[in-house]
């Protein structure tokens, strides 16, 4: 195994051999600049007919998008189309709520009604598909199955569907190769997408076999980083990081204010059980710790 020596570059230490692919900076230099890594991604883990996949791309302007509730770093997103017109957006999402649900549906909505100019005929729009890497576990906790497929159906007859719009979600901790086994490009993507890190001294010989996954590896091996890129990097996470820490804090905050609502209301119950049943209020006020207006007015 190549040995990696630690080093300090930015002000970090730097372990291992290899920047994150899912950090904002990486995931643009690989899938942003790249439209045969890009191409290889969506073939791989849309569900396109055998017929219909992806020979070529170019990429899109990113639209204006409404930014996540707390930092917009935490969601990072490529859009391009194919030799057919069909329109594809790929995020990386960090960290998952039912909120980004909407978020998803809003853009590919919009990519939908950008394809045609006032007049034009609504025969001339194109598919949009949305390919969402989740890298949370909270996008369905009801389910082992990592790969969600969303199309419009009929809901009596699910085999009858509108063509047009596709959402995929695609949730990162719950991959293992073995569950999709038959399918090795996809295998090799989701392999470089969670197992690429830090702390990655070698990448595992599969990956460096496929042209595709060796070329992307080169392009988040630290060695081939500016100082700038690294700095970036770094402040990157950092902003992950805060993010974090403040989503955890708000859980925290509702979770205590629900218990101290829920504590309170118990209280309550209870003193107008006793003062139904006689129990004098200044006894009640004593025994709970309310206030006789409290009481009086139960």
């Amino acid at each position: 195994m190549e040995h990696i020596s630690e080093t300090k570059k930015s002000g970090v230490t730097m372990k291992g051999k290899y920047l994150n692919p899912k950090a904002d900076m990486t995931f643009k230099l690989v899938f942003g600049e790249h439209p045969d890594l890009v191409m290889s991604l969506l073939n791989a883990l849309l569900p396109l007919p055998e017929d219909g996949l992806i020979e070529s791309v170019e990429y899109l302007t990113p639209e204006m998008v409404p930014e996540n509730p707390t930092k917009k770093d935490s969601i990072v997103d490529v859009r391009c189309k194919d030799q057919q017109g069909r329109q594809f957006i790929v995020e990386m999402q960090l960290y998952w709520n039912e909120e980004f649900k909407r978020r998803v549906l809003l853009n590919a909505s919009k990519a939908i009604v950008r394809q045609l100019d006032k007049g034009e005929d609504y025969s001339l729009i194109q598919p949009v598909y949305c390919l969402s890497l989740v890298n949370d576990k909270a996008f369905d906790y009801e389910t082992d199955e990592f790969y969600h497929d969303y199309a419009i159906v009929d809901v009596e007859h699910t085999d009858r569907h509108i063509e047009g719009l596709r959402l995929v979600f695609v949730e990162l901790p719950k991959f293992k190769p073995q569950s999709i086994a038959e399918r090795k490009m996809a295998v090799l993507w989701l392999r470089f997408l969670t197992e690429i890190a830090e702390d990655t001294v070698e990448a595992p010989a599969e990956l460096m076999e496929n042209e595709a996954t060796r070329k992307a590896l080169g392009l988040v091996e630290k060695s081939a980083m500016t100082e700038g890129q690294l700095y970036a990097y770094e402040r990157f996470w950092m902003s992950i990081t805060d993010e974090r820490i403040l989503r955890e804090a708000a859980v925290k905050k509702s979770y205590n204010e629900g218990m101290e609502k829920g504590h309170i209301e118990e209280k309550l119950e209870n003193a107008k059980n006793l003062k139904n049943n006689g129990v004098s209020i200044d006894l009640i006020a004593k025994s709970l710790g309310l206030s006789p207006e409290e009481i009086e007015h139960l």
